[in-house]
């Protein structure tokens, strides 16, 4: 999920992303010290789960949250307070939870799980109303939606990723390595799995165990026992075999 933290005190902040941190290492989080600051984030993101403290310094968390709603409907918001009057208020506003300072790593737990078991559902239901809509209109299944974006699952979180930040994916035992161009993800997932998703994109699965961008192909040169390999950009220090049975395809591809 992606997650913004909205608190004028950094110790409560950076006290809270860690605890999520913790219990959800894949989230993305961001954080905002004040309301105007956490405005400029949402109207400029999209986030799936934010964390709103009841007293900011420059605005009422209360009226913050009414905002955020308007502009992020389907995200879900989850007051952060030291007084527990402010839970009736919450509820009005109809927050999804409400967690007290100092935090409770049980009670954190519990809104986490219940906030990430909504979220699912959502994307459940937004895959359902898709493909309803698809056949309606006679158009592509659901995989045509967001076709520039791959979902996968890493420690129960939901991942979209940009395809073309993904620049090569790579078996490991029973899962797989996806290497972007800001970090690396790990899915139990089976490489041709990932073939299958992107077919119809700009990749090309040059050995076994390798599935590449081939965006990123920085050089193709001689390797061991006549064979060739590959190096591309940004990993240049990984050096990938092509199979045999892979180069004419991979030399036509490239017009080489």
């Amino acid at each position: 999920m992606k997650i913004l933290v909205i608190d004028d005190e950094r110790p409560a902040r950076k006290e809270l992303i860690q605890q999520i941190l913790d219990l959800y290492p894949e989230s993305q989080i961001q954080e905002a010290d004040s309301g105007f600051e956490a405005l400029k984030c949402i109207r400029g993101q999209n986030f799936d789960l934010m964390f709103v403290d009841i007293n900011l310094n420059d605005m009422e968390g209360t009226a913050l949250a009414g905002e955020a709603k308007g502009i992020l409907p389907y995200a879900q918001i989850v007051f952060a307070t030291a007084y527990s009057q402010y839970a009736v208020k919450a509820f009005e506003l109809e927050a999804d939870n409400y967690i007290l300072k100092p935090f409770d790593p049980e009670r954190l737990k519990r809104v986490l799980e219940k906030c990430h078991r909504d979220y699912t559902t959502l994307l459940e239901a937004k895959g359902r109303q898709l493909q309803t809509t698809a056949k309606a209109q006679g158009e592509a299944s659901p995989e045509a939606f967001s076709s520039n974006r791959l979902a996968i699952n890493v420690s129960r979180t939901f991942i979209l990723l940009d395809i073309e930040q993904i620049v090569y994916i790579e078996t490991a035992g029973r899962s797989c390595i996806i290497h972007t161009t800001s970090r690396d993800y790990r899915e139990n997932q089976l490489l041709g799995e990932y073939e299958k998703r992107l077919s119809s994109k700009v990749f090309f699965r040059i050995h076994k165990s390798y599935l590449v961008n081939l965006n990123y192909i920085a050089e193709m040169f001689p390797w061991a026992n006549n064979s060739l390999a590959l190096k591309l950009q940004g990993f240049e220090t990984a050096i990938l075999p092509i199979g045999r049975e892979k180069v004419k395809h991979l030399r036509q591809l490239l017009g080489i």
